[in-house]
């Protein structure tokens, strides 16, 4: 089976709701519908977060980023983290964790380039999240999630690479025409994805979007832009990182989105890393 058909079948699963998650997958979905049910409250989410050390981890850790820790003041309970964070935040943690979970026991070629694309969604998640604060005033915390989930359905399509050998061998090109969006709709489906960021994500396999940047759609298509380590799902291996999409600079209010992108280095880094604790 060449990749055409391979991309194909996957896909044709996805589109009918037949999607292989791995056991450790299967248990953060229920644990992530749990957090979206309304009546999860505090020390609930505190409870399901703690049952799971690196996600427990992962969640101290970023309550004490720059982000969300403007005051400097750090903590140390999960509980303490739940409330600064909130749900939503919790949310998008979750999905992180299902993204590094569908990475976490590939073949060595799939995993190295599911370590290089988890490496580029972090740095957009967190892009992402500054941008949407600083520059389009959409809601950062649904511009993080947005972020986690944006390639999604490329951490799938690895997950399934051991039964289609040769899936991910040579160009991206296959991929992004006969994958990227059939598979994408199907896993983000499948993960309950709010239809707002649904359509922020199809704005991406577009490529369409206004600048200055207006909307969730736009907002992940410049961090795409600006992250400093592009997806292996579409630059050819060996291509040059710099593209020139990165030179853009435009008036922001009183400033400029280099001087903000400069301003908010320290609180991207911060959030980066704390995403790819593992």
């Amino acid at each position: 089976m060449d990749k055409f058909e391979a991309f194909n079948t996957i896909a044709a699963q996805a589109g009918r709701g037949e999607l292989a998650f791995p056991a450790s997958v299967e248990a953060s979905i229920k644990l992530q519908q749990a957090l979206v049910d309304p009546d999860c409250h505090v020390d609930l989410a505190a409870r399901l977060i703690g049952a799971d050390p690196l996600l427990a981890a992962r969640t101290v850790a970023i309550a004490n980023s720059v982000a969300f820790n403007r005051s400097g003041t750090p903590i140390s309970s999960v509980r303490a983290a739940v409330q600064r964070l909130g749900v939503r935040t919790l949310q998008s943690l979750v999905a992180a964790l299902i993204v590094r979970q569908l990475g976490g026991t590939l073949p060595p070629g799939a995993r190295a380039m599911a370590d290089r694309l988890w490496a580029h969604t972090a740095h957009v998640a967190a892009l992402a999240q500054v941008i949407a604060r600083r520059v389009t005033h959409v809601d950062p915390d649904t511009a993080l999630f947005a972020g986690i989930v944006h390639e999604v359905g490329a951490f799938y399509a690895l997950s399934r690479a051991e039964e289609f050998p040769g899936l991910f061998d040579g160009e991206p090109d296959t991929w992004i025409a006969h994958g990227e969006a059939a598979i994408g709709r199907g896993v983000l489906a499948a993960l309950m994805v709010p239809e707002p960021v649904v359509r922020a994500v199809e704005a991406m396999w577009t490529g369409l979007r206004a600048l200055p940047p207006e909307t969730l759609g736009d907002t992940l298509l410049l961090a795409d832009d600006l992250a400093p380590e592009p997806s292996p799902m579409h630059v050819p291996p060996g291509a040059t990182t710099v593209l020139a999409a990165r030179t853009l600079d435009f008036a922001v209010g009183d400033g400029t989105l280099q001087a903000i992108l400069d301003e908010s280095r320290d609180e991207v880094r911060s959030l980066r890393i704390a995403l790819m604790m593992s």
